[in-house]
């Protein structure tokens, strides 16, 4: 039976970053297996709590241990990933395992082949442990699903670690893995890292594979699913990157661009002009996000950057294309996807909205304008079906929005950006579709197709969670209950860059992580996690 509280020997292997546990598995002062079992206990001390590893490969991950043991006494070096543990997002292709993405009709299809990505994983040494929740076809703000059930935040059990990538995010948050895999459609990296404390980067659109890669919204290729690494510590991010891009001699996926990203340590702060913000005029970020980033760029400046106040051009208007483009199909290939599944209460009224026809929706919008609810209402008018010429015209205002936002990053000068990731801290359990403008921050780099990442910076103080005033909008009322009895929950600040510059955006967080693990508000659980010394809750 796994102990309670880790043995003292332990807990250096759990706080190691992912490179320093490789550095000491390649020089034999750890051995994989070592490590991996530490891990392995350590899942089985928080998981019961948080229901974030769902598919576990624990006898697999110890014979792959094994192995890169029995390498390493050969003298021989696996890859970058040499003897380590990682976890992986649910909707990748495990060989040996189901992808479900959260239906009940999927559990017991096995998957034949890894996935491109968790191919690479493993070609560069990595050991597998096992698969993290999702949301029901990824498609929600709290990873829940009728097959799997709820994953908790670890910094607070009654609240939610986001999506889609939320179990991976609760996993990492209290060392269960020193990395992982996710995938970021909307904010499904950034989101779940900023809200639990850790680290993550959805890189350019098309610099990574989408081979092995299940979901929702197949063939809406105009906002591109991408892949991307998470982990407590940011150097960890750029080894995993340069795994996942893999060699130009692998063609097996036709819309990626071959080739690895530059070195973030040759990216120099000195200079570099930033664009900063801390709202976009669309929803208001709570008073720690927006302190976080004020700090962030206090951060940057002592260090020679130049920030520049900024905000980006027609938000409301690209958010609305976000939704149409999203919503195009009116809910079909959702609908054919849950046939004969079991649904989700959440993921039901998902769907009954996005199938709501033009004239009712027009209703419902009105009312909801009537009755002061103007935050949804928009959304409910923007989240309809779409004819071709509109998917079109959507697709061409959205090419056009590019280029300009990368014209008036090349006038201005600006080689990143910084701003919140979301505007709100954790959400508690059950917190409805009311709240998905709040993830207008993460939606931006996904319609641009630039890489953004989520630093982890501070954490809600006193008095910071009682200030959003009463409003008679619901979304602003759920809001400020999302915000009270919020202080001590992690935030983030989010870092962009224009497209392919992974280097910068990487160098700028490295840069941030720097001066908030410095501080005393820097969100990292400590070890024994105190949930852990007690009973698991009935769930």
């Amino acid at each position: 039976m796994t102990r309670l509280n880790p043995e003292s020997s332990e807990l250096p292997i759990l706080q190691a970053s992912a490179g320093q546990l490789v550095d000491r598995i390649t020089s034999g002062e750890w051995s994989s297996l070592q490590v991996t079992e530490t891990f392995i206990r350590q899942l089985e001390r928080i998981n019961p709590h948080l229901n974030a590893l769902v598919v576990p490969r624990f006898a697999e991950a110890r014979q792959a241990a094994e192995q890169a043991d029995q390498a390493r006494d050969q003298g021989i070096t696996l890859g970058p990933l040499h003897g380590l543990p990682v976890t992986i997002k649910e909707c990748f292709h495990l060989a040996g395992s189901p992808t479900t993405i959260g239906l009940t009709t999927r559990g017991q299809q096995v998957q034949q082949e890894d996935g491109l990505l968790v191919g690479r994983l493993r070609q560069a040494g990595a050991v597998v442990l096992g698969k993290t929740n999702v949301p029901q076809l990824m498609l929600w703000h709290e990873s829940v699903n009728p097959l799997f059930g709820r994953t908790s935040n670890p910094w607070d059990l009654d609240r939610g670690s986001a999506g889609s990538t939320g179990g991976e995010a609760a996993v990492l948050a209290a060392y269960g893995s020193p990395l992982g895999l996710g995938s970021d459609l909307g904010g499904s990296i950034r989101i779940p890292a900023h809200v639990c404390g850790i680290h993550g980067i959805k890189p350019t659109s098309g610099r990574l594979p989408r081979e092995g890669l299940d979901g929702a919204l197949r063939g809406m290729e105009a906002i591109m699913f991408q892949a991307g690494p998470m982990g407590r510590h940011v150097a960890d991010l750029t080894l995993a990157l340069k795994v996942l891009c893999g060699s130009s001699a692998e063609p097996r996926d036709i819309d990626v661009v071959p080739g690895t990203i530059a070195d973030p340590g040759h990216v120099d702060l000195q200079g570099m002009k930033i664009a900063c913000w801390d709202h976009d005029g669309t929803f208001s970020p709570a008073p720690a996000i927006r302190r976080a980033v004020g700090e962030a760029a206090e951060h940057l400046a002592a260090q020679g950057a130049e920030l520049c106040p900024w905000v980006p051009p027609d938000i409301p208007e690209a958010l609305d294309i976000y939704y149409q483009l999203l919503g195009a199909d009116g809910g079909m290939d959702v609908t054919r996807l849950l046939k004969n599944s079991q649904v989700h209460p959440h993921l039901k009224r998902l769907v009954q909205g996005a199938r709501l026809s033009r004239p009712m929706r027009w209703m419902v919008s009105t009312l909801m304008n009537c009755l002061g609810q103007k935050t949804m209402a928009r959304v409910v008018q923007q989240t309809r079906r779409s004819s071709v010429i509109d998917y079109w015209g959507n697709t061409r205002w959205l090419v056009a929005y590019r280029r300009r936002l990368l014209e008036i990053f090349r006038e201005q000068g600006f080689q990143a950006a910084i701003c919140p990731p979301h505007a709100l801290p954790a959400m508690p359990h059950g917190a409805p579709i009311d709240l998905l403008p709040a993830a207008s921050y993460s939606f931006l780099p996904n319609l641009l197709g630039w890489p953004a990442g989520v630093v982890a910076a501070s954490r809600v103080r006193d008095g910071e969670d009682q200030q959003r005033e009463p409003s008679r909008d619901r979304v602003i009322q759920r809001a400020r209950e999302t915000e009270a009895e919020s202080v001590g929950l992690p935030v983030g600040v989010q870092v962009l860059a224009p497209a392919w510059r992974e280097d910068v955006v990487l160098a700028v967080m490295g840069r941030l992580e720097a001066s908030f693990r410095a501080t005393a508000d820097y969100p990292q659980l400590p070890l024994p996690i105190p949930f852990a010394l007690e009973e698991p809750r009935a769930s």
